[in-house]
């Protein structure tokens, strides 16, 4: 068994390995209302030949994981979820284009057919990412929530009919997108987040705040993400990586 697993580390040492996670910061964008992060020197390598830091931040913090736990009482927490959830089938939905032209989109059930009329099905256990190129608005907070003149927001989202679809008709594990929200920016002005309810309600998890999804194909990649393992944690910065050929 060692051998066949060698074999195939030796394969995927081929492959072209793809970063997806932003470097957090105390000063970079995030959630409105958050605190920001805090960091405190313990000891210094100068007096005590070795360095410790403490990091004080939330857990929805940078590109992040957010659990069923962060929007449901009886939700699965971070801790819970299984380490077969880390390494999936990647299938990259690239909307970037609708984007630019209404900042306000919605990826719905009918932006995942017309993929799965060019690429296939979408594979089950599948991590979904929505590529919407949001992200090269890091790291401007402003930008990155959409602000019009009035301070309202104007960003991307799902919605729950695509939701619905991906869990209960193709059975994915989870789905990632480049803002600050599952839902678009005008939906969260009001205080709603039917499709972020909606992918954790399905007991289902997501990753917030990726980047570089414009580097990958369409379908082909696997995603590994993974994050510490707090106890009864409802979300933690990530670390997400692509394979891609």
């Amino acid at each position: 068994m060692n051998q066949d697993l060698w074999e195939l580390y030796a394969q995927l040492r081929c492959a072209h390995l793809v970063d997806l996670t932003h470097t957090f910061y105390p000063t970079q964008p995030h959630f409105p209302g958050d605190p920001v992060e805090e960091r405190t020197e313990i000891t210094n390598i100068a007096d005590s030949g070795y360095a410790v830091t403490q990091y004080r931040l939330v857990g929805q913090w940078g590109t992040h994981i957010d659990a069923p736990a962060h929007f449901l009482q009886s939700g699965r927490t971070v801790d819970r979820i299984d380490t077969d959830d880390m390494i999936s089938p990647l299938v990259v939905l690239d909307c970037h284009r609708d984007v630019q032209t209404n900042p306000d989109f919605q990826l719905d059930k009918k932006a995942l057919v017309s993929w799965e009329a060019t690429y296939g099905p979408i594979p089950e256990n599948s991590f979904v990412a929505f590529r919407s190129d949001w992200s090269k608005r890091w790291p401007d907070q402003h930008a990155l929530l959409g602000l019009d003149n009035h301070g309202h927001r104007h960003s991307p989202g799902w919605t729950v009919d695509a939701i619905n679809f991906l869990v209960q008709h193709r059975g994915i594990r989870a789905i990632g997108h480049e803002t600050f929200d599952t839902d678009p920016g005008f939906l969260v002005d009001r205080g709603e987040m039917p499709a972020q309810y909606a992918i954790l309600a399905h007991d289902r998890w997501q990753i917030e705040l990726l980047t570089n999804l414009d580097k990958l194909p369409a379908r082909g990649g696997l995603l590994w993400a993974s994050w510490p393992k707090p106890l009864g944690g409802t979300g933690f910065p990530a670390r997400a990586i692509a394979l891609i050929s």
